[in-house]
Protein backbone atom coordinates (compact mmCIF):
# COMPACT_ATOMS: atom_id res chain seq x y z
CA UNK A 1 0.00 0.00 0.00
CA UNK A 2 1.20 3.54 -0.23
CA UNK A 3 2.27 6.39 2.35
CA UNK A 4 -1.60 7.30 3.08
CA UNK A 5 -2.47 3.78 3.55
CA UNK A 6 0.33 3.01 5.69
CA UNK A 7 0.11 5.79 8.13
CA UNK A 8 -3.40 4.39 8.43
CA UNK A 9 -2.47 1.19 9.58
CA UNK A 10 0.37 2.04 11.91
CA UNK A 11 -2.05 4.73 13.43
CA UNK A 12 -4.22 1.77 14.33
CA UNK A 13 -1.42 0.22 16.01
CA UNK A 14 -1.47 2.98 18.41
CA UNK A 15 -4.42 1.49 20.20
CA UNK A 16 -3.55 -1.97 20.91
CA UNK A 17 -3.46 -2.73 24.56
CA UNK A 18 -1.03 -5.76 24.33
CA UNK A 19 2.10 -6.15 22.95
CA UNK A 20 2.89 -8.28 19.27
CA UNK A 21 4.32 -11.53 19.80
CA UNK A 22 8.17 -11.16 19.70
CA UNK A 23 9.59 -14.62 17.99
CA UNK A 24 9.37 -16.12 15.38
CA UNK A 25 7.26 -18.70 16.57
CA UNK A 26 4.88 -17.15 19.00
CA UNK A 27 4.56 -15.11 15.94
CA UNK A 28 3.32 -18.53 13.72
CA UNK A 29 1.86 -19.48 16.52
CA UNK A 30 -0.80 -16.69 16.53
CA UNK A 31 -1.19 -16.79 12.78
CA UNK A 32 -1.90 -20.89 13.09
CA UNK A 33 -4.39 -19.84 15.55
CA UNK A 34 -6.02 -17.03 13.42
CA UNK A 35 -5.81 -18.41 9.98
CA UNK A 36 -7.23 -22.32 11.45
CA UNK A 37 -4.31 -23.89 9.99
CA UNK A 38 -0.57 -24.28 8.45
CA UNK A 39 -1.75 -24.64 5.47
CA UNK A 40 -3.39 -21.47 5.44
CA UNK A 41 -0.27 -19.56 6.90
CA UNK A 42 2.25 -21.60 4.64
CA UNK A 43 0.27 -19.99 1.55
CA UNK A 44 -0.17 -16.68 3.16
CA UNK A 45 4.06 -16.41 3.84
CA UNK A 46 5.04 -18.27 0.52
CA UNK A 47 6.91 -21.24 2.37
CA UNK A 48 6.10 -24.50 3.32
CA UNK A 49 3.45 -25.87 5.21
CA UNK A 50 6.73 -28.47 6.79
CA UNK A 51 9.02 -25.29 7.45
CA UNK A 52 5.30 -23.63 9.56
CA UNK A 53 5.84 -26.86 11.84
CA UNK A 54 9.19 -26.78 12.05
CA UNK A 55 8.58 -23.33 13.72
CA UNK A 56 6.17 -24.15 15.86
CA UNK A 57 7.50 -27.02 17.31
CA UNK A 58 10.67 -24.95 18.00
CA UNK A 59 12.93 -26.68 15.51
CA UNK A 60 13.43 -23.10 13.33
CA UNK A 61 14.11 -19.81 15.40
CA UNK A 62 15.33 -17.45 13.45
CA UNK A 63 13.91 -16.67 10.09
CA UNK A 64 15.51 -15.19 6.89
CA UNK A 65 15.29 -11.29 7.39
CA UNK A 66 12.67 -11.27 4.28
CA UNK A 67 10.50 -13.95 6.15
CA UNK A 68 11.22 -12.41 8.99
CA UNK A 69 9.73 -9.30 7.77
CA UNK A 70 6.70 -11.13 5.87
CA UNK A 71 5.79 -12.56 9.21
CA UNK A 72 5.51 -9.45 11.79
CA UNK A 73 3.60 -7.31 8.47
CA UNK A 74 0.85 -10.54 8.56
CA UNK A 75 1.06 -10.38 12.62
CA UNK A 76 0.56 -6.85 12.90
CA UNK A 77 -2.28 -6.74 10.09
CA UNK A 78 -4.24 -8.96 12.18
CA UNK A 79 -3.66 -8.40 15.96
CA UNK A 80 -6.47 -7.05 17.81
CA UNK A 81 -8.83 -7.01 15.46
CA UNK A 82 -12.05 -5.65 17.95
CA UNK A 83 -9.54 -3.39 19.71
CA UNK A 84 -8.68 -1.77 16.20
CA UNK A 85 -12.12 -1.58 15.20
CA UNK A 86 -13.17 0.03 18.27
CA UNK A 87 -10.47 2.85 17.65
CA UNK A 88 -11.59 3.37 14.31
CA UNK A 89 -15.71 3.38 15.22
CA UNK A 90 -14.96 6.15 17.62
CA UNK A 91 -12.72 7.88 15.30
CA UNK A 92 -15.14 7.97 12.65
CA UNK A 93 -18.37 8.51 14.65
CA UNK A 94 -17.01 11.05 17.74
CA UNK A 95 -13.18 12.05 17.60
CA UNK A 96 -12.11 12.49 14.15
CA UNK A 97 -8.44 12.29 12.36
CA UNK A 98 -5.23 14.15 13.25
CA UNK A 99 -2.94 14.49 10.30
CA UNK A 100 0.40 15.61 10.15
CA UNK A 101 2.02 16.37 6.76
CA UNK A 102 4.60 17.77 5.08
CA UNK A 103 3.44 17.62 1.02
CA UNK A 104 3.66 20.08 -1.91
CA UNK A 105 0.29 21.56 -2.08
CA UNK A 106 -1.15 24.07 -5.29
CA UNK A 107 -4.29 25.16 -5.74
CA UNK A 108 -6.28 26.83 -8.38
CA UNK A 109 -8.23 29.97 -7.35
CA UNK A 110 -9.62 33.61 -7.71
CA UNK A 111 -7.37 35.44 -10.91
CA UNK A 112 -4.37 37.62 -9.77
CA UNK A 113 -3.96 34.90 -6.59
CA UNK A 114 -0.64 33.21 -7.13
CA UNK A 115 -1.21 29.36 -7.61
CA UNK A 116 2.51 27.67 -7.37
CA UNK A 117 2.72 24.69 -5.39
CA UNK A 118 4.95 24.84 -2.09
CA UNK A 119 5.68 22.62 0.46
CA UNK A 120 3.34 22.88 3.61
CA UNK A 121 4.24 21.30 7.00
CA UNK A 122 0.16 20.63 8.18
CA UNK A 123 -0.41 19.74 11.25
CA UNK A 124 -4.55 19.73 11.19
CA UNK A 125 -7.75 17.81 12.78
CA UNK A 126 -10.37 16.69 10.48
CA UNK A 127 -14.07 15.70 11.74
CA UNK A 128 -15.53 12.46 11.99
CA UNK A 129 -16.74 12.40 8.65
CA UNK A 130 -13.57 12.34 6.84
CA UNK A 131 -12.28 9.38 9.16
CA UNK A 132 -15.51 7.66 8.43
CA UNK A 133 -14.76 8.14 4.43
CA UNK A 134 -10.75 7.11 5.03
CA UNK A 135 -11.52 3.52 6.81
CA UNK A 136 -14.10 2.96 4.42
CA UNK A 137 -12.43 3.29 1.42
CA UNK A 138 -9.15 1.53 3.07
CA UNK A 139 -11.61 -1.25 3.44
CA UNK A 140 -13.02 -1.36 0.08
CA UNK A 141 -9.32 -1.70 -1.20
CA UNK A 142 -9.23 2.14 -2.69
CA UNK A 143 -5.91 3.20 -4.30
CA UNK A 144 -3.50 5.23 -2.63
CA UNK A 145 -4.65 8.31 -5.29
CA UNK A 146 -8.13 7.60 -3.79
CA UNK A 147 -7.07 8.10 -0.06
CA UNK A 148 -5.03 11.30 -0.64
CA UNK A 149 -7.81 13.04 -2.75
CA UNK A 150 -10.05 12.18 0.43
CA UNK A 151 -7.23 13.76 2.65
CA UNK A 152 -6.92 16.39 -0.18
CA UNK A 153 -10.59 17.42 0.37
CA UNK A 154 -10.55 17.05 4.37
CA UNK A 155 -7.26 19.78 4.75
CA UNK A 156 -9.28 21.48 1.64
CA UNK A 157 -12.53 22.34 3.72
CA UNK A 158 -11.04 22.49 6.79
CA UNK A 159 -7.43 23.71 6.65
CA UNK A 160 -7.79 26.43 3.40
CA UNK A 161 -11.16 27.00 3.34
CA UNK A 162 -11.86 27.85 7.17
CA UNK A 163 -14.65 25.39 7.14
CA UNK A 164 -16.50 27.38 4.48
CA UNK A 165 -15.90 30.84 6.12
CA UNK A 166 -12.94 31.66 3.13
CA UNK A 167 -11.56 31.18 -0.24
CA UNK A 168 -14.97 29.55 -1.78
CA UNK A 169 -13.53 28.51 -5.30
CA UNK A 170 -10.55 27.23 -3.74
CA UNK A 171 -9.40 23.71 -5.29
CA UNK A 172 -6.52 22.20 -3.62
CA UNK A 173 -3.57 19.60 -5.06
CA UNK A 174 -1.81 17.56 -2.60
CA UNK A 175 1.17 15.71 -4.23
CA UNK A 176 5.13 15.02 -3.10
CA UNK A 177 4.20 14.19 0.35
CA UNK A 178 7.80 13.97 2.30
CA UNK A 179 5.92 12.23 5.24
CA UNK A 180 2.43 11.47 6.66
CA UNK A 181 1.66 10.98 10.13
CA UNK A 182 -2.23 10.08 11.18
CA UNK A 183 -3.35 9.63 14.59
CA UNK A 184 -6.72 8.99 15.64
Amino acid sequence: MGVLGDSLDKAATSHFTRPIPKTAPAQMRYLVKSEKGTRAVADLLGISQRTVERYLKGQIKHPRPELAARLAAEVRSRWQPRVRDKAKKQAATTGGIIIETRARFGYTAAPGTTDDARIRLITQALPPAYAARLFDAQATGATEQQLRDIAAEGLQEIYFKDRGRRAHDLQVAFTDIDYIELDY
